[in-house]
């Protein structure tokens, strides 16, 4: 018994072995838990759609978290929404937008419906497709998809007139974004329009890692 101090010691370290080994499991399963419901359930509900919307106008390398997260930001997968501004549906199309993008895809007047879900994913991502592949061809395709998603929220004739002021041949998108606010833009628009890419690409599309390969600098 004179070495029972000892084993009883070891006992002890043996339970805050295991304690602390449950308890990093039970914030790992904490953590997956809370970034599941970070994730609005009704998104679920229109995963397969953007599947297949993006699968067919980019190809199986369809970066779909990005687009996922876009949704996110834009509408929150609220169908419904309708913004201060007037922007309508899961992409927040304005009236105006989604007009001229009809009349460009062919689409009847009666087809062009900002609030139907497929309807707005499947314009989301080919009008996607159409500010990416106006990017310069020399960058990355994480630095085209960037400038694509700072087109889609405030005009792609901005940050190409932002670009010009570089006064450089072959701007980098770091330094297209460093002259937001240069060219015809009022610089106040710039937090929201640089913020746009970034609260998608980084704060958001991790949210979504499962629906497909997410495309990184």
């Amino acid at each position: 018994m004179r070495h029972s101090w000892l084993r009883d010691a070891a006992l002890a370290m043996l339970a805050t072995i295991v304690a602390i080994a449950l308890g990093t499991a039970a914030a790992l399963v904490m953590v997956a838990s809370q970034a599941h419901a970070q994730v609005p359930p009704a998104s679920a509900r229109y995963k397969l759609t953007l599947l297949r919307e993006a699968h067919s106008q980019w190809g199986l390398d369809a970066p779909v978290p990005a687009f996922a997260a876009q949704v996110h930001q834009e509408s929150g997968w609220r169908p419904e929404a309708i913004s201060y501004v007037g922007a309508r549906g899961l992409a927040q199309f304005m009236p105006a937008t989604a007009t001229w993008w009809c009349a460009r895809e062919g689409t009847a007047a009666a087809d062009c419906l900002p609030h139907n879900p497929s309807w707005a994913l499947r314009a989301m991502v080919g009008y996607d497709k159409h500010l990416y592949d106006r990017t310069p061809a020399r960058m990355s395709r994480y630095d085209r998809l960037w400038l694509a998603l700072r087109g889609y929220n405030g005009g792609e004739g901005h940050w190409q007139a932002e670009g010009r002021t570089t006064g450089l041949a072959a701007p980098t998108r770091q330094q297209i974004d460093a002259a937001c606010g240069r060219a015809r833009r009022a610089t106040v628009h710039c937090k929201e329009n640089l913020g746009y890419p970034r609260r998608i690409l980084i704060d958001l599309q991790p949210r979504y890692a499962t629906w497909g390969a997410a495309w990184q600098p």
